[in-house]
């Protein structure tokens, strides 16, 4: 039964977040908005409306560590697993814009991230600046939009108008809406039950089970886009999900209660280090080339395997855990950053 309310809350999760998505995006092209500004808003943000429901359910139901194991689980899921798929699809094209400015803000939300968490906790003060942020971030992006649109002309940029339906996409909005907030209930109490059947801590379950499932959205829309050619909605899709997921879903979890977030001493520890390390990773893959080759994709999902194969042993109490993290400090994250800073000397040579 337990299973069985694992897969509806995911499945509705999923159905969900695809209703909230086609609304959305039917309103947002009715009003005007650049499809660039769409896909690094209302498609990034909608794909993370699991998370969101998610976070928010298990912060009222006193599970604060499946909320903070979700958000840093989702983050690291969603770049080196998803990327990492989507460019073994098919090398992936980063736009420009996605170096120069997204990713380069992902990185200092991260970082703001653990500096906040440092303390053990993240209460309702930080959590209105980690929202604060995702507003600004989204105002910065419309206004940006709109000035494209102005300098090139409405029909160059937007294409053929959007009809008008407002009813329908409202209800589809709704409609959307409801099936997450009961999504995420289900699957809430889903991964707490089986937490508690394998002896695995709630963070553990919310950094792998809850965090890869409410990343199937994310998931799905990267691969289609790699496979249709749509490759930089692929890459933008995945830096826009992590933003919202740090500004507004960590945001508004620490607004949402009096007591504010904790963060586990694991978390502070290893996981949040590890998604900022990740988020730091990807500029110099991004930035030599613009392009994520096969074999940067394939490193990706090696780590992601590495990473869930350290959280399960370790929560186990498996004996080789202090080797496997010694590879990992003093072998893995070494050799990364010297083949990173390889990439870039050779990439500022050839310009």
């Amino acid at each position: 039964m337990t299973i069985f309310l694992l897969l509806l809350g995911l499945g509705l999760l999923v159905v969900g977040a695809e209703l909230l998505v086609r609304g959305a995006s039917s309103l947002a092209g009715a009003a005007g908005i650049p499809p660039l500004v769409i896909g690094l808003t209302v498609v990034a943000f909608g794909t993370s409306a699991p998370e969101l429901a998610v976070s928010l359910s298990a912060t009222f139901g006193g599970e604060p560590d499946i909320a903070l194991g979700n958000v840093v689980g989702s983050n690291i899921f969603n770049v080196l697993f998803i990327l990492g798929i989507s460019a073994l699809v098919a090398p992936l094209v980063v736009a420009r814009q996605v170096v120069r400015s997204e990713v380069p803000i992902m990185i200092v939300a991260s970082a703001l991230l653990w500096i906040l968490a440092v303390d053990g906790l993240i209460g309702r003060a930080e959590g209105g600046l980690l929202f604060a942020g995702i507003i600004a971030y989204t105002a910065v992006l419309i206004r940006n939009g709109r000035r494209a649109t102005a300098a090139v002309g409405r029909d160059d940029a937007l294409g053929p108008p959007t009809p008008a339906r407002p009813v329908l996409d409202v209800a589809t909005v709704v409609v959307g809406l409801v099936l997450l907030v009961q999504g995420s209930r289900w699957l809430v109490a889903g991964a707490v039950e089986i937490a508690g059947a394998l002896g695995l801590s709630e963070l553990v379950i919310g950094l792998t089970i809850v965090a890869a499932g409410t990343s199937l959205p994310e998931l799905a829309t990267s691969v289609i886009a790699s496979v249709r050619g749509e490759r930089d909605i692929a890459v933008g899709n995945v830096v826009g999900s992590n933003l919202f997921n740090i500004l507004c879903i960590l945001g508004l979890s620490a607004l949402a209660t009096p007591a504010g977030v904790p963060v586990s001493a694991a978390a502070l520890a290893f996981d949040i280090p590890v998604m900022t390390a990740v988020a730091v990773a990807c500029l110099p893959v991004f930035f030599t080339g613009h392009l994520i080759a096969r074999w940067e994709g394939a490193v990706f999902l090696a780590y992601y395997v590495a990473y869930t194969a350290f959280l399960v042993l370790s929560a186990t109490g498996h004996e080789a855990v202090p080797q496997l993290r010694a590879a990992m400090l003093w072998f893995a994250l070494p050799l990364t950053a010297i083949t990173l800073l390889i990439l870039v000397v050779r990439h500022a040579r050839k310009s």
